[in-house]
């Protein structure tokens, strides 16, 4: 099971660092991740939704962790089509504007071809390092399917080449039972990995857990099983421990995907407290048992 890599998604959480499953002794960003390398062998960035990375921390990154390690990171929600805090922009591309948020419509073609320059430019140090995972678009609720974000789709992969990416989508049309197997047949025509999720169902937002092989990555997101999924709070939205037994009758499942791809991602994205790394360790010795 060597292709199948098991991690969390962040490993510097306020919860978690309140949490005790880091020693007292990792009090520092650097013990922390070399701790979580430790543990682990991959883990997913997702501050770069936020705010988009520097390439020091990605050079420190690199430096702290050991040969073989993994990063997933998150695209910079611009990048997305979601909404970014204009703060985050880079300061000499932000338009004139009193809006907190924008939107990538809302740059000019030059502004938004220098974002996605240096937003790939701060990952190179983890590139050349061999520990760049996939780029993962995680994209809107909105999203759904068309030919015209079936063309954002190609341009994301072409932008990013020669970067691996990853496509999760929350807009239930991809996954219909109507256009499930056309918009697999359209990922694996351009060996587009698609993020395979475990989400809470009946929402506008809710992804049925399919699981599919379109490219030389597969990708399994675990979001938990909250109740309170639309919540604002994202502690209550992810906040959702798994019982052993859940992920138990995942394991098969793992399995059979981790025989179809080369490579095999699993991540815990219920990031609450200790939660995603506990299960991502009972997981793994699930996997390996």
């Amino acid at each position: 099971m060597a292709n199948l890599l098991v991690g969390t998604a962040s490993w510097t959480d306020k919860t978690l660092l309140e949490s005790g499953w880091y020693p007292s002794d990792a009090d520092t960003p650097e013990k922390r991740l070399r701790h979580y390398a430790e543990q682990f062998p991959l883990v997913e960035v997702d501050s770069t939704y936020y705010t988009p990375p520097n390439a020091r921390n990605s050079e420190l990154w690199a430096a702290r962790t050991p040969k073989g390690f993994t990063f997933n990171v998150k695209a910079f929600s611009l990048l997305t089509q979601h909404p970014a805090r204009t703060s985050a922009l880079y300061k000499d591309l932000r338009p004139r504007t009193e809006k907190k948020n924008l939107y990538l419509k809302d740059l000019d073609a030059t502004s938004v071809d220098a974002v996605w320059e240096r937003f790939l430019g701060a990952l190179g140090p983890l590139y050349d390092a061999g520990k760049l995972g996939s780029l993962l678009f995680q994209f809107p609720p909105w999203f759904g399917i068309n030919r015209r974000n079936k063309h954002y789709i190609l341009e994301v992969k072409e932008r990013s080449a020669p970067y691996q990416v990853s496509v999760e989508f929350r807009h239930a049309s991809w996954m219909s039972e109507d256009n499930r197997e056309e918009t697999l047949d359209f990922l694996r025509s351009y060996a587009v990995p698609f993020v395979c999720v475990d989400m809470p169902q009946g929402y506008r937002s809710s992804i049925p857990p399919v699981l599919a092989v379109t490219g030389d990555l597969a990708v399994v997101r675990f979001h938990g099983h909250s109740d309170r999924w639309e919540s604002r709070n994202i502690y209550e939205r992810f906040g959702y421990l798994y019982s052993e037994e859940e992920l138990l009758a995942w394991v098969p499942h793992l399995r059979g995907l981790a025989d179809e791809a080369p490579t095999t991602h699993v991540l815990m994205n219920n990031c609450y407290r200790d939660y995603a790394q506990t299960n991502a360790e009972q997981l793994t010795r699930l996997l390996h048992d």
